[in-house]
């Protein structure tokens, strides 16, 4: 009986967003959440190349951290009777009762990046996270020669990272000289917080190896730390491949590979699914996009080519 509920309210979506559809430009909201990190910063202008190729208006605002601020601004969303709305859940979980108000007055919803732990979402367009965790994973196991102690600056709270762990420590689980020795959460991603963390870790665990940062915030903020300490020889692998990890691994840091994302992809991916789905098609509901891995070598054969 559930899912007779749940395929029924899908159509009943579908049937609306094939006639909002009809009547003129339509309206997203999206939500996402910040606009304070580079990847988030690059979905938007992906999102916003989608729309404008499309003929949609985007009306884009940031939750910040905050559930209850990005939780105002889906019922903002619903108030205006908005075509389509987008959210990059600042809680995979918290999120869930917004997803259902919109859910009742008829809106689709649209996840990015992040997914949510409920609700009728239409279509979920994210890196493949855990194939990216898997990438970094094997690599830094393959630095290691299969042994050592590691560790991860996690963020449980959030869904992708939770891909991302569960990739990386498959991988890792393959390798029986490497142990995971401690997994602390890094409220927010943050750069200093993961700093803090990282000082304790090194204080904790002086055999510590490698730690796996699940952003390049996280990354970073281990670099700061280990350098702080003299301890350039903890290997530190990210997630992200924003500009500034780039370059701190192109110069030799102890960053030595990141998982890179597409988020303009993604951005243009999920307008492009919006776009179908309103116009009456069936759309996937999830849409993988693929990652890859950068490491030294790597980047520096890309600045060479002509």
């Amino acid at each position: 009986m559930r899912r007779i509920v749940a395929c029924l309210a899908a159509a009943a979506l579908l049937a609306g967003c094939a006639r909002k559809a009809a009547h003129g430009r339509p309206q997203i909201g999206v939500t996402l959440l910040t606009e304070a990190h580079v990847f988030y910063q690059d979905l938007k202008r992906g999102l916003q190349q989608g729309a404008d190729s499309l003929g949609m208006d985007l009306h884009v605002v940031a939750g910040e951290w905050d559930l209850a601020r990005q939780t105002s601004q889906v019922e903002n969303f619903v108030t205006q009777k908005m075509d389509a709305i987008v959210i990059a859940p600042v809680d995979t979980r918290g999120i869930v009762s917004a997803v259902e108000e919109a859910n009742r007055a008829g809106i689709p919803v649209f996840t990015v990046d992040i997914s949510a732990a409920g609700g009728h979402v239409t279509s979920h367009i994210a890196s493949d996270n855990a194939q990216g965790g898997q990438l970094v994973g094997e690599y830094l196991a393959k630095l290691l020669k299969g042994r050592g102690d590691i560790a991860i600056l996690d963020q449980p709270t959030v869904s992708s990272v939770i891909e991302r762990v569960r990739g990386f420590r498959a991988a890792i689980a393959r390798y029986p000289g490497i142990h995971i020795i401690a997994a602390p959460a890094v409220e927010r991603g943050l750069r200093d917080v993961a700093k803090n963390k990282m000082d304790n870790l090194l204080q904790a665990h002086p055999t510590l190896a490698a730690v796996f940062g699940t952003n390049d915030d996280c990354a970073l903020g281990a670099l700061a730390s280990v350098r702080a300490a003299g301890r350039n020889d903890v290997l530190i692998v990210g997630f992200d491949a924003t500009p500034e990890a780039r370059s701190a691994i192109e110069q030799g840091s102890p960053i030595k590979a990141d998982a890179i994302q597409s988020p303009e992809i993604i951005g243009r991916r999920a307008v492009e699914t919006i776009y179908r789905a309103l116009h009456g098609e069936q759309v996937p509901p999830v849409v993988a996009v693929q990652v890859g891995i950068v490491d030294r070598d790597s980047l520096t054969a890309r600045r060479a080519r002509p």
